[in-house]
């Protein structure tokens, strides 16, 4: 009995070593990840993401993006694991997903301020804005807010103190409207492709820069530079303290990439670093 007892106390022992190793080097692997998967928009986050990923590589940090464009995906696929993280939202748009889809996704560094613009093919100056033009507005509840709030520094709409005070502003919440504005709330991947059938229409940076419009000679309205909207790199929680992580928050806060954005985009994307 003494002699089966050893045995199996030795076998356990092995056994646990075993899996205490096997954890131990998982939890190395994963801290010492040298290949990461980031989701980023299409349009200007393709453009500056070429440039992280080359100060990334002298770090040892390989960089493989993955682009989308849709708003709704880059979250899920985080939340899911095929992302190790995504750089394409703010975070008011992040506290929205993550209450809304129950996602746990939180941020670890600030990328740029993308100023978001109302666009027309029909008015030159928004002073030329008929009464009862159709406005176009995003559908998701934090851009919309925002487009909202923009109409309502413009002087078009008033808006509930509640709604402006909770940045959750929607068309019901619009007080006063004196030139009978119709708001349609679509998609924002939509708006540019329905400025034809509307008199103006919020699009998000990425979307109008693929759309060939310039936030400085095509808005008519636009938000001021500085902004409570910047956009920021996410990862799910238990990786944000993650080497990699900070790692790929260094690459793009870089001198490079900074010296890149401002040059490039002169003044329709702003560092936010």
């Amino acid at each position: 009995m003494h002699s089966t007892f050893r045995r199996r106390t030795l076998v356990l022992a092995t056994i646990a070593g075993a899996l205490f190793f096997t954890g131990s080097a998982a939890f190395a692997q994963d801290n010492n990840k040298t290949a990461i998967k980031v989701g980023v928009s299409v349009g200007n986050g393709e453009q500056i993401f070429e440039v992280v990923k080359k100060v990334a590589a002298k770090d040892g940090l390989n960089i493989q993006v993955v682009v989308f464009n849709d708003y709704q995906l880059p979250n899920a696929a985080l939340a899911s694991g095929d992302l190790d993280a995504n750089a394409f939202q703010h975070q008011p748009f992040l506290d929205n997903q993550n209450k809304a889809r129950g996602f746990d996704i939180v941020p670890v560094g600030l990328t740029i301020t993308a100023p978001l613009g109302f666009y027309s093919r029909k008015i030159k100056s928004i002073d030329q804005l008929p009464d009862g033009a159709s406005v176009g507005i995003q559908n998701d509840p934090s851009n919309g807010n925002r487009a909202l709030l923009l109409l309502q520094t413009a002087g078009l709409i008033t808006l509930k103190p509640d709604a402006v005070k909770n940045n959750n502003a929607t068309p019901l919440d619009v007080v006063s409207n004196p030139k009978k504005l119709k708001l349609v709330a679509l998609d924002a991947a939509q708006l540019p492709r329905s400025l034809d059938d509307l008199a103006i229409a919020a699009i998000n940076n990425d979307y109008a820069e693929k759309a060939g419009l310039s936030l400085a000679k095509d808005a008519v309205i636009k938000e001021a530079p500085k902004s409570p909207y910047a956009n920021l790199i996410a990862v799910r929680r238990a990786d944000k303290d993650k080497p990699w992580a900070k790692r790929l928050v260094a690459a793009y806060q870089s001198a490079e990439v900074k010296s890149f954005i401002e040059t490039q985009f002169k003044g329709s994307l702003v560092p936010a670093f």
